[in-house]
């Protein structure tokens, strides 16, 4: 699915202007949460897929980000919830059910006996290495589909240090 028919039109004539070419990319990065966004379900889905394939318990979209936020060294319950926009209540109710599928266990924080951490059990750290394996298998497609180079550019760039988010004074409303 694409987000913009100028975009369409642009890849599809071969006669683009330099300013056709500027719009494009203007379009491209007004676009860019959507496309980050977009990517991040064509991973999710087939990370899905290729967990099932390879016979693994279902697991919901909340379930793989409390993981993904557990890779990134997010442990805290609170945390999570808080990077995941959610209540919780509601990450409190998806790490109950990754307990019941034995992906994690809550285990005292050992820096705060009076708080609880998520750690990954053995059988979360098995699915753990088939979804990196799936990452991979995934990214090789990719590079085939858009091109190797291009998708190793973006990789790098993705994975640099970003820097805090921006914040900003508003502004008085114009009415």
């Amino acid at each position: 699915m694409r987000f913009d028919k100028r975009r369409e039109a642009f890849h599809q004539d071969d006669r683009v202007t330099e300013a056709d070419n500027t719009v494009a990319a203007d379009d491209d990065i007004g676009h860019l949460l959507l496309s980050l966004l977009q990517g991040f379900y064509w991973f999710d889905e087939g990370l899905q897929n290729y967990l099932q394939a390879r016979r693994w318990p279902s697991v919901t979209r909340p379930q793989s980000m409390v993981m993904a936020n557990i890779v990134l060294g997010v442990r805290r319950p609170s945390d999570i919830a808080r990077n995941m926009g959610v209540s919780r209540q509601a990450i409190h109710a998806t790490i109950s059910q990754m307990v019941t599928l034995g992906m994690v266990a809550l285990v005292d924080d050992p820096t705060n006996g009076r708080v609880k951490v998520v750690a990954v059990t053995p059988l979360g750290e098995m699915m753990r290495t088939d979804a990196q394996q799936a990452m991979l298998v995934m990214g090789e497609e990719l590079g085939r589909r858009l091109g190797k180079p291009a998708v190793l550019r973006a990789a790098h760039m993705m994975n640099q240090d970003w820097g805090r988010p921006m914040t900003f004074t508003p502004e008085p409303a114009e009415r």
